[in-house]
């Protein structure tokens, strides 16, 4: 059994936010008066993180899904509740904890804008105390899996975003740590960089059994990457399970697509919905709590000549919308 390497029990965070209505009047007013409300970003998360694990924490716009990596990070500090990382609490233990952790903000830098990329690179070497026999040997490893050898010695600013983005991943990694946050790591990138950032997390996943923690709207980022979610809404952890535990409750329904010798006219099968047809090619609708896929494709090959046939599932975007709608968020 793997080592549990994150554990949170019971973590809340709470945030006073400045109250304002519109209008000149009410913006003269709040110089001297000021109206607050308690926004609850975080209520009484709890879960656990395993060791070489890749863990996609998928959410609305404002569920708490960065709150709780900066809680993770070190960087903020929770009202209640507990967070163990590898031994450490990470807003106590913060300078020995970093060394294990990689982090990257897809909105945010830790590169230096007007300076070559190598430049950065080696102040986080400073930064980190990182031997360099060991830098050296990461920097290697990183910039040719990640294809930076053109990039090294070119100003951050001059950066397309997809380069930034490879560079951002490089130096969360030099130090070598055995955990990486990454929210939003995709976030504006062309189909091209997308797939090399993806392939390069499963690479160090499986080479290096670094665990990740993934936060992002992407769903195909999430299909890519990862077979646990994480789902938060309003502050509060709906859902922890796999993605074919939420295909089994929410992914009955197939589509059906066959093509077939031309046939005069359409062919109805009981227990499915046909959705289009034409003399050569018809799509179903097949509910397989209902009827077996088998059974279907049986019943169309007695009617026409199939030449094709083709079973598509519900995209995981669907299935999250559902679960989405089952807790009203």
């Amino acid at each position: 059994m793997k080592e549990r390497l994150i554990e949170l029990q019971g973590i809340s965070k709470s945030f006073k936010v400045a109250k304002r209505s519109a209008g000149l009047r009410q913006a003269v007013n709040a110089l001297f008066v000021r109206e607050h409300t308690i926004v609850e970003a975080l209520h009484n998360i709890s879960f656990s993180i395993s060791e070489g694990e890749i863990v996609g924490y998928i959410g609305p716009n404002g569920a708490g899904k960065s709150t709780t990596i900066k809680v993770m990070s070190g960087i903020l500090v929770p009202d209640d509740g507990s967070c163990t990382i590898m031994g450490f609490t990470p807003w106590k233990d913060r300078t020995a904890y970093v060394k294990n952790i990689g982090v990257v903000f897809g909105q945010r830098s830790q590169l230096w804008w007007d300076v070559p990329v190598i430049d950065s690179f080696e102040l986080l070497r400073d930064i980190y105390k990182i031997p360099v026999a060991r830098y050296k040997t990461n920097l290697d490893l990183l910039t040719d899996i990640l294809d930076l050898h053109s990039l090294l010695y070119t100003p951050v600013r001059q950066l397309s975003l997809g380069q930034r983005m490879r560079c951002e991943i490089a130096g969360s990694l030099l130090h070598g740590p055995k955990i990486l946050f990454l929210d939003e790591p995709t976030i504006g990138l062309d189909a091209v960089s997308k797939i090399a950032v993806r392939q390069f997390i499963k690479t160090i996943n499986k080479e290096q059994g670094v665990t990740v923690i993934l936060t992002t709207h992407d769903m195909q980022d999430i299909e890519a990457l990862t077979d646990r979610i994480l789902m938060i809404g309003k502050g509060t952890l709906l859902y922890d399970g796999t993605i074919s535990e939420l295909r089994r409750r929410f992914g009955t329904h197939r589509i059906i697509t066959v093509d077939y010798r031309e046939h005069a006219g359409p062919v109805d099968i009981p227990g499915t919905s046909r959705l289009s047809w034409s003399p050569e090619r018809a799509v179903y609708s097949v509910n397989t709590e209902h009827v077996l896929i088998a059974k279907v494709i049986s019943r169309l090959s007695e009617q026409v000549e199939l030449i094709d046939v083709t079973i598509e599932t519900k995209p995981v975007e669907e299935l999250i919308v559902q679960l989405y709608k089952e807790h009203q968020i």
